[in-house]
């Protein structure tokens, strides 16, 4: 049984730290495309504990910017983005990519199809929320990551094909100049590759040149 003669202690109040932004820590690289929007950003990607690495108004700008200053994401302030922004973030998604930020106000399908078809990763339309921001930092970032490894996977299978192909191809020449079945060009490239520790594509390629190397002498 409790003694009501002694006071009871005090409960202690317990800080809880808040959970870091989603964005915390991010290199970010401003386009100021036409908006004039880029200090409320600024102002909110410094809340969210991001480094604002650089803020330019020039689409032809973009590329050498991203490749001095390596940002993680890049973000376009626009009321309707330029063609020549689009093409300029098109030739940065095949050089150098990144998850790239629109915000505009112009919700055209047709426009919003030709920024996404230029690499863009989120396309913010009706106004520019800052409590928003780091949500869709965020969303671009994982897009952008799945992205990435869908391209990753298509060009190792087109590698994959191409190989095949070649493969297949120099099996013919074989086949066709030393009187050999499929199975036993295939092996005979197969002890190729291991006495000499190379791939099976690089046996390929070397008979085939070899085959149009014959061809020129023969002309010739």
């Amino acid at each position: 049984m409790q003694n009501p003669s002694k006071p009871t202690p005090p409960i202690k109040a317990i800080a809880i730290a808040a959970p870091p932004s989603p964005a915390q820590g991010l290199r970010v690289l401003l386009i100021d495309d036409g908006a004039h929007r880029v200090q409320l950003i600024q102002q909110e990607l410094a809340r969210q504990g991001c480094e604002v690495v650089g803020v330019i108004e020039q689409g032809a700008l973009i590329h050498d910017c991203v490749l001095r200053l390596k940002p993680d994401v890049v973000i376009v302030d626009s009321e309707s983005p330029t063609r020549d922004t689009l093409e300029n973030l098109a030739t940065l998604s095949l050089q150098m990519p990144r998850p790239v930020v629109v915000f505009s106000e112009d919700g055209d399908q047709g426009t919003m199809r030709r920024a996404l078809q230029a690499g863009v990763s989120a396309y913010v339309v009706a106004g520019l929320q800052p409590q928003r921001l780091a949500s869709v930092l965020q969303v671009a970032c994982l897009r952008f990551e799945q992205d990435l490894a869908l391209r990753q996977e298509l060009t190792q299978a087109q590698a994959q094909l191409s190989g095949r192909k070649l493969i297949e191809r120099a099996k013919g020449i074989l086949m066709a100049e030393m009187g050999l079945d499929e199975d036993a060009a295939y092996k005979r490239m197969r002890r190729l590759a291991m006495d000499r520790g190379s791939p099976l594509i690089d046996v390929a390629e070397r008979i085939i040149d070899a085959q149009a190397l014959l061809r020129c002498t023969k002309l010739g």
